[in-house]
């Protein structure tokens, strides 16, 4: 059965990084695929964290604090701290401190219809998509550009707003959450798949998750190349399949391909509302344009494709626009 709706749960399997200082906007702008200088305080964005070579480390989402330049950041919390060393290697100079707060936080999420209104009748404020709001004793809470919602508090606050929150959303385990995340057609990067894939076949480029008209940042060269000379043969799609034993990073198959040959990379897979599991993954676009597309080996469980909640246009080269510096 559907889960909950609204449902809350405590067990995202994210993590907060929070960025600090003078120079911590600037800092991420140069370091991430998003337009970070664009956010006004109180506004966020989804991002990706990417290789020389233009291939994702990491994703999230983040957001400028309500008052001040600060930022939150979550990512996989299997990759929370790695994430923090590799991107504490480059502050040099810049005044900028990076933190793994996820310890010391306690960290809510909040999903499915009336979500928005759960958190205003638990904690007040009135959330949009792509907005944060603070509320109580350095408490804050945000609304995915999905409109789910994250809540972000000290950790010796939790017990309190998991009451309240309590009389408004049942809860829901990791299971229940993921499958918010699929049907929102949001892959999120663990440790598993970090590394394997350019933003453009995670369908970042159509989340907002990256800008092509910012200046340079690590593995902007591959990305803008695939943006404007290339062309995919890989994209993000959803699918349905009745085997329940799917994991991130496990291989999908094609006879449309040589058959001996993986055509596609599982990024999430839960539980399915209609039995089964529901997945994310990047697949070549020739074998699921041909539906014949199987998880795990050559033969194995055929994937069915279910529609993305949002427009995956057809691929073609672009005209090149004007790059701010």
């Amino acid at each position: 059965m559907k889960p909950p709706d609204p449902a809350a749960c405590l067990d995202t399997r994210w993590s907060v990084l929070r960025v600090a200082g003078g120079d911590a906007i600037p800092f991420l702008h140069g370091q991430l695929s998003s337009d970070v200088e664009s956010l006004r305080p109180g506004s966020g964005q989804y991002w990706s964290y990417n290789s020389p070579k233009g291939r994702v480390l990491a994703n999230g989402v983040l957001w400028r604090a309500p008052a001040g330049d600060g930022i939150t950041m979550l990512v996989a919390a299997d990759l929370a701290e790695a994430i923090r060393k590799r991107l504490s290697m480059f502050v040099l100079r810049a005044k900028a401190t990076i933190e793994d707060a996820g310890r010391a936080a306690t960290l809510i999420g909040i999903a499915g219809d009336g979500a928005a209104q759960a958190v205003r009748d638990a904690f007040g404020p009135s959330l949009a998509p792509g907005a944060a709001a603070a509320f109580g004793r350095d408490a804050q809470a945000f609304m995915l550009p999905d409109r789910r919602v994250v809540v972000v508090a000290p950790q010796a606050q939790g017990p309190v707003l998991q009451a309240a929150l309590a009389r408004h959303a049942p809860w829901v385990g990791n299971d229940e959450w993921r499958w918010f995340g699929i049907a929102a057609g949001v892959p999120w990067i663990t440790a598993a798949t970090s590394d394997l894939f350019i933003p453009q076949t995670l369908n970042f480029d159509l989340l907002g998750g990256v800008s092509f008209t910012k200046g340079c940042y690590p593995g902007q060269e591959i990305v803008a190349r695939m943006q404007y000379l290339g062309r995919l043969k890989e994209r993000l799609y959803a699918f349905h399949a009745e085997a329940l034993a799917a994991s991130p990073a496990m291989r999908l198959y094609s006879a449309t391909f040589d058959a001996t040959q993986p055509c596609g990379t599982l990024v999430d897979a839960a539980p399915d509302v209609r039995g089964g599991v529901a997945l994310l993954a990047v697949a070549q676009i020739a074998a699921v344009e041909a539906d014949d597309v199987t998880l795990g080996a050559p033969g194995g469980p055929r994937l069915v494709r279910r529609p993305l909640p949002y427009a995956v246009p057809a691929e073609a080269p672009r005209a090149r626009p004007s790059v701010r510096s």
